[in-house]
């Protein structure tokens, strides 16, 4: 297919062994990379954003303020940076903060994780394919949220929200 994303295909020690396209990774759950941003305001609220109806995974879902794949010949930090912009219209000067590493699992889609952690107080914008909406939320409000609703989240966003939430 034209155009069609590639991704590298990594081992069980985050290391690359070949490489695919998406639907061919994901249709076979091969180990493959992702990166997500927690972008917090001057006040400490944690920007999400809810999945558009087009995702091919966990559509209408709340997430992480910025994720995505790390793409073919790309690095984690580049793949943060890329994501940031493209997703939210976020444009950072330097790699944000990297503050957890999640191994890949089930949760995250087979996808070793690198969360990053960013201060924004600017405009956010986010991009119709990708995101139907966007909110600015409280460290409580988010825990009091997937307390009381955890289907409203994407499993990967509960883990990274487990392991990574600002103040653990």
């Amino acid at each position: 297919m034209p155009n069609e994303e590639w991704f590298d295909v990594v081992d069980e020690a985050d290391r690359v062994v070949g490489a695919a396209p998406r639907r061919e990774v994901h249709a076979r759950g091969l180990l493959h990379r992702a990166v997500h941003a927690l972008v917090l305001d001057g006040a400490g609220r944690v920007l999400l954003q809810k999945r558009s109806a087009t995702k091919d995974t966990f559509p209408h879902c709340w997430a992480a303020s910025a994720s995505g794949h790390v793409d073919r010949g790309e690095d984690y930090d580049t793949a943060m940076v890329r994501e940031l912009g493209e997703e939210i219209g976020v444009r950072v000067a330097a790699v944000p903060e990297r503050v957890c590493r999640i191994g890949a699992c089930e949760e995250t889609g087979r996808e070793f994780v690198w969360v990053y952690r960013c201060r924004h107080d600017g405009p956010v914008r986010g991009q119709p394919e990708e995101v139907s909406e966007l909110g600015w939320f409280t460290p409580a409000e988010i825990d009091a949220w997937v307390a009381a609703r955890p289907e409203e989240f994407a499993p990967s966003f509960l883990l990274v929200w487990a392991r990574c939430r600002p103040g653990v």
